[in-house]
This record gives structure tokens, C-alpha cells and sequence, in this order.
């Protein structure tokens, strides 16, 4: 007889647990991997300086929501099992949405009911649970095949530097951080002293670039390698991301060129061309930065937290809104205006399910970046901008920051955390009641809202 559920013979808590909602129990665990994380790095064999129970707490939020915020410094304040500890959770943060919660759920036997699978297909953009599984194994292969390669091409640059042993665990650290979009760096100035160099801005965008696409994305274009042929989904992520890309770039070289505190303090044209396109992609998630980011031109500051709102695309290690959605809710704009009913793009139609979607998505992004910059500004008494571009880098697990978390009260620390564990989860909760609908029981006649 097939297995359908879990043996009787399990205590009673395990079973109950079969009742919880897949995107509860997923909370749950990421619950549980950070608490776990905060135990390992309060470890005295963890870190090197002195470090309290809510710094532990802090790091371990931000490395499984694959976020990067910091109120320590990791290279200074870790030793080599710490930064081990730190690896680890953002490799299981980054990935664990798409991968080990598939694994976990049936390795324990919970069975996964129609509701539940069309959750999981609307998060992995898949159709059934074998497909489920491929995938699984397919994001596994892509993420260890690209932080290999990540690492083995940032190890000309840190073993020169630091030596062998050093040189090749920076290297791995580095590349792990950077496809999960986790943005967590080993040294004060970021990635500073490496501006001009080829091979980091090549590599660290490679590998956060690749992570935060979406593994359907990829795996769409290595199938079918032409253009005409990939799904509407992998059409519009890669011109979505190719325009954000172009408009943050053309922002920064604007604005940034002759600023004497950023492009401005580098002698050669080519490493301002360098840290420009760096920093144009690092706002999609990723969290790293070769210039100071709190130097920045407010016009840049403004665009670079829209940027970051947004995030980068579904079924992937990168956070925010999704670009997609963003998509969506312009298509929509442009029908509008149109006086269309429906959206075409590309050959293919999008009905009103997207659009409400996409609203659904933007309005609760909205509210909960709102609500909790509100929160923060009532205990905090700093630039606004600075807090804004705080809250937006939480919200989107990218993890730049402008110094301002560091100066937080205690309430404002764990707003920030409250805001990267939603950042992190909250996508697949709200697409459980997205992807569930209920049969109404009773029509009401239609009525008519003025709007505008």
C-alpha cells in the first residue's frame, strides 16, 4: 500500500505537525536554523572578541535570511569555525526555500496534499512534485558548480594575498555569500581594495547575478539556448533585469562620476567604470560594495532603495518584491491606458489572477517596509533617508548599508530582524493564500468605486 501519511507510531507532536500549513512550518524551520545559528556563534570557539547574545542573534537572522546586515564586523569578531558557521547558514538560508524544505518534508513523511503542492509549484514555477525534485537536485548542481568555479577563479586574487589556506576559504566564503546573495564580507571595507580589479568585478556579479535570476531561469537557458523558445517568465526576467541593470548604471555614472566620495576618489576612468557597474548590480540583493555607500548622492540613495525593493527574480536566492511582479503591475499600467482588458506580452496573455497578484505583492511590501520605518523613526532620531535605505535593504535581503544599523537601539535591531525573517519567509506565505482560493458561497451583485 502506498504511503500516505505518517506512521501512527510517531508521537503525537510530529503528527500534529502534518496539520501546519507548509509556509508555517517552513517559518518554523528557518525559526529554528537561526536559533541554532545563534548558539554555534555565541560559542566561545566562535569568535574571537567579545560578542553578546543579541549580536549572535542578529548575525544568525542575517545570515539565514541571507540578508548581510551587521551590527559586528565578521572578519574581526569570528574565527575560522565562526566564519564556517556563517557559510553554512547562508547556504542553507539561500537555498533552503527552494530545495531542502522539498527534501525535508518527504524525508519525514508529511504528505503533501493538492493545496500544498500548488504552493510549492507557485514558488518553483514548476507543475508537479516530480518536477519538484528535479529541480531540487538541479538548484543543488547549479549552486555547487558556480561557487566552485566562483571560487576557484577569486582564488588568483586571495591567495596571492593572504596565502594558501587563508586565500582559499576567503575565496570559497566570498563565493558562497555572493550566489546565495547573502552580501556577508570578511573585511571592513567591503570589497574596497579590490575596485579595480577585473576578476572580483567579474566573478562576485557572476555569482550573485546567476544566484538571484532563478534557477528556472537558468535552467531555461541552458535547455533551449535560443531566445525564441524560453517561457515568458525567463523572457521577462532577463529584460527586466538587463533594464534595471542599464538604469541604475546610467543613475550612478550620472550622479556619481565626479563625486569626490566615491567614483570621484578613483585616479583612472577604468575603476570608475568598474565600481559604477559594480554597484548597479549589487542593489538586486546581493549586499556587496567596492565604494562607500553611505556616500552617495541622495538621487542615487533614492534609486538604489527602489532597487532594492524590487530584488531579483522567483524561484532564487535573491529577495524583494520580485522583478517580475514589478513587470506585471507596469503591463497592467500600460492595458490600463489602453482601455485593454487583458495583458499581452511576448505572444502570450496575462489574466486579472497576475495582475492581483502583483498588486497583492507591492501592497503588503509597501505596508510592511512602511510600518516598520515608522517604528524605527519613533525611536531612532536619524536621517530618513539613511533609515529608509536600512529598512528597504532588510526588506530585500540585500544587505548595503549607509552605517546606520550599527547605531540602532535595541528596538530598532529588532525591527530589522523582524523585517529580514518576512523579507526572507514571507514571499511563500503570502503565495499559499495567493495560490489557495476558496469557493465563495454567496454572489453579490457588481458595484461601482470612483477612483482617481
Amino acid at each position: 500500500m502506498a504511503r500516505t501519511g505518517l506512521p501512527r507510531a510517531l508521537p503525537g507532536w510530529l503528527r500534529k505537525a502534518r496539520r501546519i500549513p507548509p509556509p508555517g512550518l517552513l517559518a518554523i524551520v528557518y525559526a529554528a536554523l537561526i536559533l541554532a545559528g545563534t548558539v554555534l556563534l555565541k560559542l566561545p570557539v566562535a569568535h574571537d572578541v567579545p560578542l553578546s547574545w543579541f549580536e549572535s542573534l542578529f548575525t544568525a537572522v542575517s545570515a539565514v535570511t541571507v540578508t548581510g546586515l551587521a551590527v559586528v564586523d565578521p572578519g574581526i569578531t569570528f574565527s575560522a569555525f565562526g566564519e564556517v558557521v556563517l557559510a553554512v547558514l547562508m547556504q542553507l538560508g539561500g537555498l533552503g526555500l527552494m530545495t531542502f524544505a522539498v527534501m525535508v518534508l518527504s524525508a519525514l513523511g508529511f504528505r503533501i496534499r493538492l493545496s500544498h503542492q500548488i504552493v510549492l509549484r507557485e514558488d518553483l514555477g514548476q507543475a508537479s512534485l516530480h518536477q519538484l525534485g528535479r529541480l531540487s537536485r538541479l538548484v543543488l548542481f547549479i549552486a555547487v558548480a558556480c561557487e566552485l568555479a566562483g571560487a576557484a577563479a577569486l582564488a588568483f586574487v586571495f591567495v596571492p594575498e593572504f596565502g594558501w589556506a587563508k586565500g582559499l576559504w576567503h575565496a570559497l566564503f566570498h563565493a558562497i555569500s555572493a550566489f546565495n546573495n547573502a552580501g556577508i564580507q570578511l573585511y571592513s571595507d567591503g570589497l574596497s581594495q579590490w575596485v579595480g580589479s577585473p576578476v572580483v568585478n567579474i566573478t562576485i556579479p557572476a555569482l550573485f547575478m546567476l544566484g538571484g535570476i532563478g534557477f528556472v531561469v537558468i535552467a531555461d537557458v541552458a535547455n533551449k539556448r535560443r531566445w525564441r523558445p524560453l517561457s515568458l517568465h525567463s523572457k521577462l526576467m532577463l529584460i527586466g533585469t538587463a533594464g534595471l541593470t542599464l538604469i541604475m548604471l546610467v543613475v550612478i555614472l550620472t550622479f556619481e562620476w565626479s563625486n569626490p566620495y566615491t567614483l570621484g576618489a578613483l585616479g583612472s576612468p577604468v575603476d570608475r567604470l568598474w565600481a559604477a557597474w559594480f554597484q548597479a548590480v549589487t542593489p538586486r540583493t546581493a549586499g556587496f560594495n567596492t565604494i562607500d555607500i553611505s556616500h552617495l548622492h541622495d538621487s542615487t540613495t533614492l534609486v538604489m532603495i527602489l532597487m532594492m525593493m524590487i530584488g531579483g527574480g522567483s524561484t532564487s536566492t535573491a529577495g524583494g518584491i520580485k522583478v517580475t511582479t514589478i513587470l506585471v503591475a507596469a503591463l497592467a499600467t500600460v492595458a490600463f491606458f489602453k482601455r485593454r482588458d487583458s495583458l499581452h506580452i511576448f505572444g502570450r496573455s496575462l489574466g486579472v489572477e497576475e495582475v492581483m497578484k502583483a498588486m497583492a505583492l507591492t501592497t503588503i511590501s509597501l505596508i510592511v517596509v512602511s510600518t516598520a520605518l515608522f517604528v524605527i523613526t519613533m525611536s531612532h532620531d536619524g536621517d530618513f533617508l539613511d533609515l529608509a535605505f536600512e529598512v528597504a535593504s532588510a526588506f530585500g535581503t540585500v544587505g548595503l548599508s549607509r552605517g546606520t544599523t550599527v547605531d540602532l537601539d535595541t528596538m530598532g535591531r529588532i525591527v530589522i530582524m523582524a523585517v529580514m525573517f518576512v523579507g526572507r519567509v514571507g514571499p511563500l506565505t503570502l503565495g499559499f493564500f495567493l495560490a489557495t482560493r476558496g469557493v465563495p458561497r454567496v454572489k453579490y451583485p457588481p458595484g461601482q468605486v470612483f477612483l482617481g
